[in-house]
């Protein structure tokens, strides 16, 4: 395990540990970020103590973090991408779907090191590029389902205010890719999503409008476990663009054609 990834497991625990002591209990305050988009006092303590931890071990690497921001880094230098919790709306009801997830993407975009973290199921997620992708030290690879009719598919709705105008187009694909699969789950954390992609408890999923942080930890998961994952347009820009589709080497085709013909305006390549 490398320092980076070392560290990032450090960090990610630490958070868990707080999530733990507050799922369920609603005692922290919540603050509405935008309509349907929440941040509680743990989100903000968690992220604080990840930014400390990481910057301790690196302070010359920048950090992204879904609360407060970026802190720039010089030139040319990686940068952290954090989700302290990925799925607030599941923790503030104590709905027991939620993670940690951080990330380390280098200067060229590439993603390095990544760890997810369950704290409800104490699952930890890591992966490295090139090295392969664990589940609490065992190797994962993505699913053999090679018949989309029987691949169970994962999504999130365009909840957000900004991706709001896409839910017509967005439903119509739902309906239309649930009648050709064999299911949907639709759990509302995109870095368990991708992690379950990772470990094969699910065959594909597809999401417009997430940030950086909802998706950069569990993408590249799903990519070293032997899976793939690109933005709409089959390219590679999903962390910018947040448009994002994943699974095995079978049903990601099978979502991509779905997805670039409902939405050919967010399929273009940049």
């Amino acid at each position: 395990m490398s320092p980076e990834l070392t560290v990032a497991v450090q960090a990610a625990t630490a958070a868990g540990a707080v999530i733990r002591e507050f799922i369920g209990t609603l005692q922290d305050a919540v603050t509405h970020k935008a309509p349907n988009d929440f941040v509680t006092e743990a989100d903000t303590r968690c992220e604080a103590l990840i930014t400390a931890c990481l910057r301790s071990a690196f302070p010359g690497y920048g950090v992204l973090g879904e609360e407060a921001g970026a802190i720039h880094s010089p030139h040319g230098a990686p940068r952290w991408i954090i989700d302290p919790i990925d799925g607030t709306t599941n923790f503030i009801h104590g709905f027991p779907a939620c993670c940690t997830s951080i990330a380390l993407q280098d200067p060229d975009g590439q993603l390095r090191v990544s760890a997810v973290y369950d704290p409800i199921r104490d699952e930890l997620f890591t992966a490295e590029r090139g090295a392969g992708a664990w589940l609490n030290g065992a190797p994962i690879h993505v699913s053999r389902a090679t018949d989309p009719a029987l691949a169970l598919i994962a999504t999130g709705w365009p909840f957000r205010e900004a991706t709001r105008p896409y839910l017509d187009r967005f439903t119509t694909l739902f309906v239309e890719i649930l009648t050709s699969v064999h299911d949907i789950r639709r759990a509302g954390s995109a870095a368990l999503d991708l992690a379950y992609v990772a470990c094969g408890r699910l065959d594909g999923y597809w999401e417009l409008g997430l940030g950086p942080w909802d998706v950069a930890g569990g993408a590249l998961l799903v990519a070293e476990a032997g899976g793939i994952v690109t933005d709409f347009s089959g390219g590679q820009a999903f962390v910018a663009r947040g448009h994002t589709i994943a699974g095995n080497p079978t049903v990601h085709p099978f979502l991509t054609q779905k997805v670039q013909r409902t939405f050919p305006d967010l399929s273009a390549a940049n």
